[in-house]
C-alpha cells in the first residue's frame, strides 16, 4: 500500500442569505476586497465572533458568502447574522493556514471546528548537572509548564500515569533519586527507595558523582530511543567486571541488564524504526467525532489521549453543502483531523512522522513543517508496525466516541426527565441551564458559598463562581444564601427591571437560569423566596433539595418557593439523578473551597515574614532546611533551633506561630 496525502476540499459554501438582509457598509467591504491569499472573520451585531476562514482568493471566497440563498440551513442562519467582516492579508496559504487556527484557538468561533484546549501535556525533566551538593545528582521528575533551557525534558507524555510509569522504570533500571532539593540535602541516612533498590543513595555518599552520571546518561539514552545500545554496552561492562573478579559490580550492572531486559520485552520495540511519531485515528458518527491521538518516543508507545471537537455538526452540514451530497463522512473526518493538526501542534512539539487514519492536506504539512523548522510527513495507508499502531489509535477512537454518545444520550434523557418532572416551560432541552448553591465552613470559620452550572446537558466547570461570605453572625447559613443570592443575581435584575422600562437589553447582559436549585429544606428555600421577592425575579425558579428520611441518598424532596407542594420524585426517577448530581457537584466544589480558605488562614495566618527577628535571610535559611512553610509547621522547636542564626527563644515563637 502507498503513502497517500490528498488535498483536502476547499468548502466553497453554497448558502449565505439575500444581499439586502445585510449592512451597506458589509457589501461595500465584500466588493473591496483584493484578489488575494488571507483570513477573514465574521462577527455578528454583538460582536461575537461567529466564523474565520482562509482563502487563496479573499475577494472571491468571502463574495460567495453573499450571492446565494442558503434558505434555513444552520450556515444560512450564520450567514443572515454577519454584521461586520475583517481580513488580514498574507503572503502564502501556509501562512493563511496558521493564522486561521491560531485565531480560532483565539476567539473561538461559533462555527469553526474548535478543539478546545486542555491542561498542558506533560514531560519528564531530569534537572541540570552541576557541581555541588544535589546539583551533582540530578533527580527525575514528573513536570508540566514552561520549559527551562537549562534542564532536559522528555516527551510529551500523554497522561500523567505515561510520565510516572517512565519515572518508575528509571528507579528501577537506572535508579536515579526522586526526591526535591531539600530532603536531599538533609538526609542523614537513606530512605525506603534505596533499601527496596530504587535508588542508589546519592543522599548519603553511596554512589559516587562519575558512577551516578553514568547512570544518568544511560538514562537519557534509552528515553531518546538507543534502548539496544544502552543494553550492549551494560553487558559489555558487566563482563568486565567480573574479568577483574569485581563481582559485585557485575552483580548490580546483571540486575540493571535484567530489569532493562524485561522492559524492552513488555515495550515490543523489536524491529521498530520509528523513534518519534504520533498516530491519529478519527471516528465520526451521531453529530460527535473523537480523534484519538497515540504517542511514540525513543520507539516507545507511550500511551493515548482521545480528544472531541464541538461545532462539529455545523461543519458536517457545510462539508455536505460543498460535495453535493457525496461522501460525507469521509470528508468531514479529513476536516476534523486537519483542524486537529492544525490547532494541536501550535502549542505542541510535532513530531517529524505522523501516522494518520484519513488523508491530510498537503499544504497544511507544509506550513507545519516551516512553524516547526522539522519537515514533518503524514502516512495514510501504513505498513508493518505502523499499521498496527493505527489500527489500536482506530479502536480506541470507536470505544471512545461510543463511550461519550452513550454518556451523552444518558445525561439529556436525565434533562429531559427533569423538564417533564417540573413541567418548565422549555422549547430546547440544549438550553437547560440550572444554578445550584451550596453553603460551607467548619462551626462557622471561612463560609463559602458555590455557585455551579448545569447547561447543554453538563457541568460547566468554567461558570462555577465561589463567593467568600463576610459580616454574618458564624454559622448564620440563612444570612449566608441571603447573601450569595443577592451578589448573583442583584445587578442582573436591576439590568433587567431597566431593560423593560427602556424596551431594550444591553448587549452581553447575561440570563436568568431556568431553574435555581438551593441545597436545603424549607428554610433556605424561604430565605431565596425574600430574596427573590426583594429583586422582583419569578419565585417559580426555585427549588430546594430537602433530604429525605434519616438523610438517606434517593429519599430527597423538592421545596418549591411559589407554595407548590413538595414533591417525591422517586429513588430510581431519572430527574432526582440529574438533581443529586447538580447538587452533589455544588457541595464538592463549596467543600474544598473553604477547606482551602481555613488551611490558608491556619497555616499561612503566621507567615515566616511576620514573625518578629524573621528576616529574608533567615527566612530563606529555614525554608532551604525544610522545604516550605507547611515543613517549618511540622518540625519541632528543636528542629528550627537547629537552623543557622535561630535561637531558642526565636524558634519557641516561629514554633508559637504557625501553630
Amino acid at each position: 500500500m502507498s503513502e497517500n496525502v490528498q488535498h483536502l476540499p476547499s468548502p466553497a459554501i453554497t448558502e449565505p442569505a439575500p444581499l439586502t438582509a445585510h449592512p451597506e457598509q458589509l457589501l461595500s467591504d465584500v466588493a473591496s476586497l483584493p484578489a488575494l491569499p488571507g483570513v477573514y472573520r465574521y462577527f455578528d451585531a454583538q460582536g461575537n465572533v461567529l466564523y474565520v476562514g482562509k482563502a487563496i482568493n479573499l475577494k472571491k471566497r468571502v463574495s460567495s458568502y453573499f450571492q446565494k440563498n442558503h434558505g434555513g440551513t444552520r450556515i444560512g442562519h450564520m450567514v443572515s447574522k454577519i454584521a461586520r467582516l475583517e481580513t488580514t492579508v498574507v503572503r502564502s496559504e501556509a501562512e493563511a493556514l496558521l493564522l486561521e487556527n491560531n485565531l480560532i484557538k483565539t476567539l473561538n468561533p461559533r462555527y469553526n471546528i474548535l478543539f478546545r484546549d486542555d491542561k498542558s501535556y506533560p514531560y519528564l525533566k531530569i534537572t541540570a548537572l552541576g557541581q555541588s551538593g544535589s546539583e551533582q545528582f540530578p533527580r527525575v521528575a514528573y513536570y508540566r509548564g514552561a520549559v527551562e533551557k537549562k534542564h532536559h525534558y522528555f516527551g510529551p507524555y500523554p497522561s500523567a500515569w505515561a510520565v510516572k510509569e517512565a519515572i518508575l522504570l528509571m528507579q528501577k533500571v537506572f535508579r536515579l533519586r526522586t526526591c526535591e532539593d531539600p530532603v536531599f540535602n538533609n538526609r542523614t541516612r537513606p530512605c525506603l527507595l534505596y533499601q527496596i533498590k530504587r535508588c542508589s543513595g546519592p543522599c548519603v555518599g553511596y554512589i559516587s558523582p562519575e558512577a551516578y552520571a553514568q547512570d544518568l546518561a544511560d538514562a537519557e539514552r534509552f528515553l531518546n530511543g538507543d534502548a539496544r545500545e544502552v543494553m550492549r554496552e551494560l553487558e559489555a561492562r558487566m563482563t568486565m567486571h567480573a574479568d577483574k573478579l569485581e563481582f559485585e559490580q557485575a552483580a548490580e550492572l546483571r540486575n540493571q541488564v535484567a530489569a532493562l531486559s524485561n522492559v524492552l520485552h513488555q515495550q515490543s520495540v523489536d524491529n521498530v524504526s520509528d523513534r518519534d511519531v504520533d498516530i491519529l485515528a478519527v471516528k465520526v458518527q451521531g453529530g460527535r467525532a473523537c480523534v484519538n491521538l497515540a504517542m511514540v518516543r525513543g520507539g516507545r508507545h507511550l500511551g493515548d489521549r482521545p480528544y472531541f471537537p464541538v461545532h462539529v455538526e455545523d461543519a458536517a452540514e457545510l462539508e455536505e453543502d460543498a460535495s453535493g451530497g457525496g461522501d460525507v463522512v469521509r470528508s468531514l473526518e479529513m476536516q476534523v483531523l486537519d483542524a486537529f493538526i492544525a490547532q494541536h501542534y501550535l502549542n505542541v512539539p510535532a513530531p517529524p512522522s505522523l501516522v494518520v487514519s484519513a488523508p491530510v492536506d498537503k499544504d497544511l504539512l507544509q506550513a507545519l513543517s516551516e512553524q516547526t523548522g522539522v519537515k514533518v510527513s503524514a502516512v495514510h495507508n501504513p505498513r508493518e508496525q505502523r499499521r498496527v499502531w493505527l489500527e489500536m489509535a482506530q479502536t480506541n477512537a470507536r470505544l471512545q466516541l461510543a463511550r461519550l454518545l452513550a454518556e451523552e444520550g444518558s445525561q439529556q434523557a436525565r434533562t429531559r426527565a427533569l423538564v417533564e418532572a417540573l413541567d418548565l416551560a422549555l422549547d430546547n432541552l440544549d438550553e437547560l441551564r440550572v444554578e445550584c448553591f451550596d453553603i460551607s465552613h467548619t462551626a462557622g470559620e471561612s463560609t463559602q458559598a458555590s455557585c455551579v452550572v448545569f447547561h447543554h446537558h453538563k457541568m460547566q466547570s468554567a461558570e462555577y463562581r465561589r463567593f467568600k461570605i463576610n459580616d454574618i453572625t458564624p454559622g448564620d447559613d440563612y444570612a449566608a444564601m441571603r447573601q450569595v443570592l443577592l451578589r448573583r443575581y442583584g445587578r442582573l435584575a436591576e439590568t433587567l427591571q431597566e431593560a423593560k422600562l427602556s424596551g431594550a437589553l444591553p448587549a452581553g447582559t447575561g440570563r436568568l437560569p431556568d431553574l435555581v436549585l438551593v441545597d436545603g429544606g424549607k428554610g433556605q428555600v424561604s430565605m431565596a423566596r425574600e430574596v427573590f421577592e426583594q429583586l422582583g425575579l419569578d419565585l417559580s425558579l426555585i427549588v430546594g433539595v430537602e433530604k429525605g428520611e434519616g438523610r438517606r441518598i434517593g429519599l430527597e424532596e423538592l421545596v418549591f418557593a411559589d407554595g407548590r407542594d413538595k414533591v417525591y420524585l422517586g429513588k430510581d426517577s431519572a430527574a432526582l439523578m440529574l438533581v443529586a448530581q447538580i447538587r452533589d457537584e455544588a457541595h464538592r466544589f463549596a467543600i474544598t473551597g473553604m477547606r482551602a480558605a481555613r488551611a490558608k488562614v491556619r497555616m499561612d495566618g503566621g507567615k515566616l515574614e511576620e514573625i518578629p527577628g524573621i528576616g529574608p535571610k533567615r527566612r530563606a535559611r529555614l525554608l532551604q532546611r525544610f522545604g516550605g512553610v507547611r515543613g517549618v509547621a511540622l518540625a519541632s522547636e528543636a528542629d528550627i533551633a537547629q537552623v543557622e542564626g535561630i535561637s531558642t527563644d526565636l524558634a519557641a515563637e516561629i514554633y508559637r506561630a504557625l501553630h
